[in-house]
Order: C-alpha cells, then sequence, then structure tokens
C-alpha cells in the first residue's frame, strides 16, 4: 500500500496548482502550434532548410542545456522568484517571437524562450513538493501538472489551425504571453517561497562545463538521427561525453556541486529516473513512426493523422489522472510496472499493423494508456525520495531524462526505423521500432517490479 506522509494541501494550494498547470499547458502547445506555423512563417521570414531546422531545434537545446543549473539555481534564490523571473523573460520574448523580421531573430528569441523555458519545469514542479506534503495528493498534483502537456497535444493543432487561418504566423507565440501575465500577478499571492539557506554560491565553472556537456551531446545525437554517421555530430557527442567526465569530476570535488551525484544513491530515484528516460526514448520515437505511417503509408492528411494520434493523447491525460488514484491501494511498484507492460501490449499491436488506421490508433492509444503510472508516479517518487532543499535539482533531472530521451531515441532505434524505412516503407520502420520498444518495455517493467518493490522515499532533510 501507498503511504500517506505530510500535511494535507488545502484550497489554497489546489489554486495555486492551477496557477503552475496554465503555463505548462501553453508551453506544451506552444510546441505543438508551432509544426503548424513553420510553413508560413518560413515563407514570409525568407528562412531556408537551415534556419527552419533551428527555428525548431533551437528551444529544446537550450531547455536541455539550462535545465540543470536552473533547478539548482532555484533552489538557492527561490523556487518562487526564479519562476517569476522565467515568466516574464517567457512573455517578453513570446512577443519578440511573434514580431520577428527576420529568421536569425526568431532563432534568437526562441533560444531565449528555451532558457526561460528551463526555469518553469523545475520551479513549478519543485513548487509543487513544497506545496504537496502528502504523498497521495502530492501524487496528484504531479499528475494533474503531466496531464496538461497531453492536453496542449490534443488541443495545439486545433488551435493553432485557427490562428493561422484568421491571423498572421506569429500569433500562436502570443498563446503563452497571457498566462504568464497571471502567473505574475497572481503567482506572489498564492505561491510560497522556498530556498536553501544552507547552500553556497553558484559555482559558474560547474555551469559552463554543464552546458558544454549536454549541449554539444544534444546536438550530437539529434543530427546522427536526422543525417546518419557524420564527422560534425560525431564530434559533437565526444565533446559533450568528455566534459561530462570532467563535470562529474568537478562534482564530486566541490562541497556544493552544481549537481549532487548524492542524489543517485537512492535506489528510488535511479530506478524511476532510468525508467522515465527510456519510456522517453521508446514513446517519443514510437509517436512520430506512427504519424509518419498515417500520413505517408495510409497518405491520410495531416488533419486525419492528427485525429488518428487523438485518442491516444485522450487516454495518456486520462491515466495522468487515474494513476495517483489507484497508487492510493496499490503499491506504487506495481502500479508503474503495470503501465510500463500496458505500453508493451499497445507497441505490439503497433508492430502488427495493417494497411488500416483503426489498429494504429488503437495500438498508441494503448501505450499511451501506460504512461501516466511512469510519468506522474515516477516524477513523484524522484521529488518525494530527495530532501525537500533538493527537490529543484532532482525535478531538473527529471525534465533533463525527457529531454535526452526523446534525442537518444531518435538517434538509437528512430534511426533503425528510418533505414528499414529506406529500404522498405513506413509500414516496416514502424513495426521494427514497435517491436524493438515492446521487448524493451517488457524488460523495464521487470527491473521496476524488482527494484520499487521495497524501495521507499528517503526520510526529509
Amino acid at each position: 500500500m501507498s503511504t500517506t506522509t505530510g500535511t494535507r494541501a488545502g484550497r489554497r494550494e489546489w489554486v495555486g496548482l492551477a496557477v503552475l498547470a496554465l503555463p505548462t499547458l501553453l508551453v506544451s502547445l506552444d510546441v505543438f502550434v508551432l509544426l503548424l506555423a513553420l510553413p508560413k512563417l518560413a515563407v514570409s521570414l525568407h528562412a531556408d532548410g537551415t534556419e527552419q531546422l533551428w527555428i525548431m531545434d533551437v528551444y529544446g537545446f537550450m531547455v536541455a542545456g539550462f535545465m540543470v543549473t536552473m533547478g539548482t539555481l532555484g533552489d538557492r534564490i527561490g523556487r518562487r522568484k526564479l519562476l517569476l523571473i522565467g515568466a516574464t523573460a517567457f512573455g517578453l520574448a513570446s512577443v519578440v517571437a511573434a514580431f520577428s523580421t527576420s529568421a536569425l531573430m526568431l532563432i534568437a528569441a526562441r533560444a531565449v524562450l528555451g532558457i526561460a523555458g528551463a526555469t518553469l519545469a523545475p520551479s513549478t514542479l519543485a513548487l509543487i513538493g513544497t506545496m504537496f506534503t502528502d504523498s497521495r495528493q502530492r501524487a496528484s498534483a504531479i499528475g494533474i501538472w503531466a496531464g496538461c502537456f497531453s492536453v496542449g497535444a490534443i488541443i495545439g493543432p486545433m488551435v493553432g489551425g485557427f490562428l493561422l487561418e484568421h491571423f498572421w504566423w506569429g500569433s500562436v507565440f502570443l498563446l503563452g504571453v497571457p498566462a504568464m501575465v497571471l502567473l505574475l500577478v497572481i503567482g506572489p499571492k498564492l505561491l510560497p517561497e522556498y530556498r536553501d539557506e544552507t547552500a553556497g554560491r553558484l559555482d559558474l565553472p560547474s555551469v559552463a562545463l554543464s552546458l558544454a556537456a549536454i549541449m554539444p551531446a544534444v546536438y550530437g545525437v539529434k543530427e546522427l538521427a536526422r543525417v546518419g554517421v557524420h564527422p560534425l555530430p560525431v564530434a559533437a557527442l565526444v565533446t559533450g561525453i568528455a566534459f561530462g567526465y570532467v563535470f562529474v569530476k568537478r562534482q564530486r570535488a566541490l562541497d556544493e556541486p552544481l549537481l549532487d551525484l548524492g542524489l543517485f544513491a537512492g535506489k528510488a530515484f535511479r530506478t524511476a529516473l532510468g525508467g522515465m528516460l527510456l519510456f522517453s526514448m521508446l514513446g517519443g520515437t514510437t509517436m512520430l513512426f506512427v504519424a509518419q505511417f498515417l500520413q505517408l503509408s495510409l497518405h491520410l492528411s495531416p488533419v486525419a493523422a492528427a485525429l488518428g494520434l487523438m485518442p491516444g493523447m485522450a487516454t495518456s491525460t486520462l491515466s495522468f489522472l487515474v494513476a495517483p488514484v489507484l497508487a492510493r491501494r496499490l503499491p506504487t511498484g506495481a502500479l508503474i510496472a503495470g503501465g510500463v507492460v500496458t505500453a508493451a501490449l499497445g507497441m505490439v499491436v503497433l508492430a502488427f499493423a495493417d494497411g488500416s488506421p483503426v489498429w494504429p490508433a488503437i495500438g498508441f492509444a494503448v501505450t499511451s494508456a501506460g504512461v501516466g503510472p511512469m510519468v506522474a508516479l515516477g516524477t513523484g517518487l524522484v521529488i518525494g525520495s530527495v530532501p525537500p532543499r533538493k527537490a529543484g535539482a532532482a525535478a531538473s533531472l527529471a525534465q533533463t531524462a525527457n529531454e535526452f530521451g526523446y534525442a537518444l531515441g531518435m538517434a538509437t532505434v528512430g534511426t533503425l526505423g528510418n533505414a528499414v524505412v529506406r529500404a522498405h516503407d513506413e509500414a516496416d520502420g514502424l513495426h521494427v521500432v514497435a517491436g524493438l520498444s515492446a521487448v524493451a518495455f517488457a524488460v523495464l517493467a521487470y527491473f521496476v517490479a524488482r527494484h520499487l518493490r521495497t524501495a521507499q522515499p528517503v526520510a526529509a532533510a
């Protein structure tokens, strides 16, 4: 049985959660509407192929590169303070992006959006950990927070299509501005402040080393997935790994490191973080291949393909909300393992999908139904298994795992799937990706059941 610890949250905390969830929803929505806006903005700004790739990718690079730094910075200067600073920067950069007059200006605005976005996820997650000390309520709050990403994916194409039909392409970037203004007005009144009074100064060399490790590594794996084995992405990946080694050595030598490697000592922390990394690798890659199959193999329009993905988005949202409720009566480890098994069953369906859009839609929906326990309960384990003063750092690692997971998935399983597509067709590519993912999920379910069976969050310090 799951245990209940801490003081139960009241109305103020739940209203505060709504304030935290709205920016999360709109940031997710922003990612999906940009996909629709890209053709129009590319024509308007005369962006070539390389510039279009940077418009799409620079946000993710900045988020991945700055996530660890921002999580730790929030622990030091105050999580609410960092969240409000990030919201201000995000709102201003959104306005600049909306009225960009050149591709370079838009790329720069997207880069600032990425840096600001890196403050949002760890700050909101860490604040949820502060506001909801009762383990059951915290799981429900994280489920609602995570569900906002799926809701953004569901309504993103519809909202984006409406805006692009009635306004100019820049209007899609203004979606998040009202939410950020609301956060700045209401946040100081509803959200508590928390900072680690014992933390020392931020180690700037460690910040530089983390950026030098993460950003080349993410760029390398993305380019390896896109263009195959070439000198530049290989060199970038090797550079990232080398700087990562130096970064780890420095963290071990510091009394107040940027990243406390001691967090990885907890079994629950390691297992949940590793599980989310693998889940992101396989789940994100499979979603891309399902969309590719629906459009290129079955010749559906983008709108029809999006409708084929909608059941999966809906089941994932429901899964985020139901998983914390089930955790009140069932062991967390068993629920997470069960969710992974459910995802594996969905992959099996996808591995045998035929020329009808029905089976890919069903398979993706079943796979998405298994997401909730891993993401909602796994994130709760990551946050709940560390001392409160380290919650920001833990939250940043959880989100970094998701960013890295998708990039690694495309560089490994995705590359193999694309090779099969080139040799045969989109159906065979989907079948290979889904088959490999089903096997990997089955193995993951075994390890989750084994390692989370007795794991408990460590005592707060």
